[in-house]
């Protein structure tokens, strides 16, 4: 007689335990499929360049298919951008590049750059690319590289 209780007690525990594990279950599944649990929603939007050179503005744009970002100068000289690329596959080479070189003189509070021919992914997706540029600074003759990253949602 004893023997059955203990088993109808276990079986009473597991029953109750299990459905409330199965609830517990269906809820995380829910949130996961609502996208509620989406890492990628909770990463922050950043652009950084190297220091004296501050991304202040970024877009990236699907029905345009370019990426646009706003520069400021802070290096104390002008500087010369004679490449400016996005590298989207992050496998060192620039899958799009800026139109023009570009040249943003000492202090300029901002100068736009469009960087057109981007793979981009569709509005509300995570768009995360490296930044590589080659650039002289003032009136000097000697090429310099930087790199950055960038890190934001598509937008339309």
């Amino acid at each position: 007689m004893q023997k059955s209780k203990r088993g109808q007690a276990a079986m009473e525990f597991l029953m109750t335990y299990g459905w409330a594990i199965l609830v517990v279950l269906i809820a995380i599944g829910a949130l996961a499929y609502f996208g509620v649990l989406n890492p990628g929603r909770f990463l922050p939007r950043s652009c950084t360049l190297m220091p004296g050179l501050e991304c202040s503005e970024f877009k990236v744009d699907s029905s345009d298919a370019q990426v646009q970002l706003l520069l400021r100068n802070g290096l104390g000289d002008s500087i010369d951008f004679s490449s400016l690329n996005i590298d989207t596959n992050l496998d060192g080479t620039g899958d799009c590049t800026a139109v023009d070189p570009v040249s943003i003189s000492d202090g300029a509070l901002s100068a736009q750059i469009n960087i057109a021919g981007c793979t981009i992914a569709s509005v509300g997706e995570r768009f995360r690319g490296n930044i590589v540029g080659t650039y002289t600074l003032g009136t000097g003759t000697l090429a310099h590289s930087m790199s950055g990253s960038l890190v934001t949602e598509v937008e339309s």
